[in-house]
């Protein structure tokens, strides 16, 4: 016997559950109504499908069962750093997500967080004149960043633009979609230090309406905002009560406070626990070859990554380098004419992470200890980056160290 399926229309589905059509049609291409089909360029939706809950109010996702019957959870901003998954399962967990723009996004975030910029702007490309104002951020925020990798900075920031003036068309519009593209302007701000846009507001109004991996990256970032201003303390209080209060893994948030709790312990001179922290971020990033983070990162790190990945992984250690000699010099070119700050360009990440350490304060022999070689090497690296930099004094190292 055949049974036929009564379909609604998305206004109908609109009027019904009292949202926008638009925001029917989002869930629909989202795969998050069961039954919906799509006729010709209109969806129909079964007549006794439940509206879906927002899954961006106050954190609470909404889990739709994998393939594997695991609860898979894919809000519509930044869809993979929102998801918990266990590490090791990271394409997996992508895998199970519903086809459609989400899925997308979320392979190019997969691309961008391994260090696969080329394949990260192909994918990211794509949606940046999506309907779905989530994707479009999404996609631009990966497009910013893996375009300065690349070495295309006119297109960097062409993307970074292009967040500014959503933001601005957002600011009259409902609270989730505000805190999304505050989320997204914070973001991109702090993480290339520049100051922050006038009309952001207080990362307390927008953060309980983001999901729990947005929500942790936003404490990343406003933790990180707290380390340019060199209270490292506060710094380290807020990415420890974030990573305390996570129930599920959320790998890619948690590498970036991670490395975050590094570089507050390398400014307080407490290197074990600075040690534990990237040993923590490198357990979860090695299964899904997740390194992009610590090539952002290694000008910060204090020559950690030298000290304790080098030796063990050495090709790893190499990848890394890599990805932070194009990460670094796309960076610069944003940071540097943005900010008057001239960043030193010319270093090798040896000359500058002695240089970083030294512009601190710390001795030769310091040094020599921490990154595992001779005082005489620390002498030559500094030697060299001081030359290159055409200076004559230690001291003036620091007006061309990262702040």
């Amino acid at each position: 016997m055949e049974i036929f399926m009564e379909y609604i229309t998305a206004r109908e589905a609109a009027q019904k559950w009292n949202i926008s059509e638009r925001l029917v049609q989002k869930y629909c291409a989202a795969g998050r109504i069961e039954g919906a089909k799509k006729f010709g360029n209109s969806w129909g939706i079964p007549g006794d499908a439940p509206k879906p809950k927002d899954p961006r109010k106050a954190g609470k996702e909404q889990a739709v069962p994998g393939k594997s019957g695991r609860a898979v959870y894919y809000p519509g901003l930044m869809p993979l750093m929102s998801t918990a998954f266990e590490p090791g399962k990271c394409l997996e967990t992508i895998r199970e997500m519903p086809e459609g723009p989400r899925r997308s996004v979320a392979f190019a975030e997969y691309y961008y967080f391994c260090g696969r910029h080329k394949e990260a702007l192909r994918e990211a490309e794509l949606l940046l004149t999506g309907e779905d104002r989530d994707i479009r951020l999404s996609a631009c925020l990966i497009y910013a960043y893996a375009n300065l990798s690349a070495g295309q900075i006119q297109r960097a920031r062409y993307a970074l633009t292009a967040m500014r003036e959503m933001l601005g068309a957002a600011a009259e519009e409902q609270p989730e979609m505000r805190a999304a593209m505050s989320f997204i302007s914070l973001t991109a701000a702090v993480l290339l230090h520049l100051p922050l846009p006038e009309k952001l507001p207080p990362v307390k109004e927008f953060l309980p309406m983001l999901p729990m991996g947005l929500r942790m990256f936003a404490m990343y970032v406003n933790a990180h905002y707290m380390y340019l201003q060199r209270d490292y303390q506060k710094s380290l209080g807020i990415v420890e009560a974030t990573l305390g209060m996570q129930t599920e893994e959320y790998p890619i948030p948690s590498i970036y406070l991670h490395l975050l709790a590094v570089m507050d312990y390398m400014s307080l001179k407490q290197m074990d626990k600075a040690r534990q922290h990237l040993l923590a971020a490198w357990e979860l990033a090695r299964p899904d070859d997740l390194i992009e983070a610590f090539g952002e990162h290694h000008g910060l790190l204090g020559g950690m990554l030298e000290a304790v990945i080098k030796s063990e992984y050495p090709e790893d250690f190499k990848r890394i380098i890599a990805i932070t000699y194009r990460f670094s010099a796309g960076w610069r070119r944003i940071h540097n004419p943005d900010t008057g700050h001239d960043v030193a360009d010319n270093l090798t990440t040896t000359e500058f992470a002695a240089s970083m350490l030294a512009a601190r304060g710390w001795t030769n022999g310091e040094i020599a200890d921490h990154m595992n070689i001779s005082v005489n090497t620390v002498k030559y690296h500094i030697a060299n980056a001081m030359q290159k930099l055409g200076i004559g004094k230690r001291q003036e190292l620091k007006k061309y160290m990262l702040r």
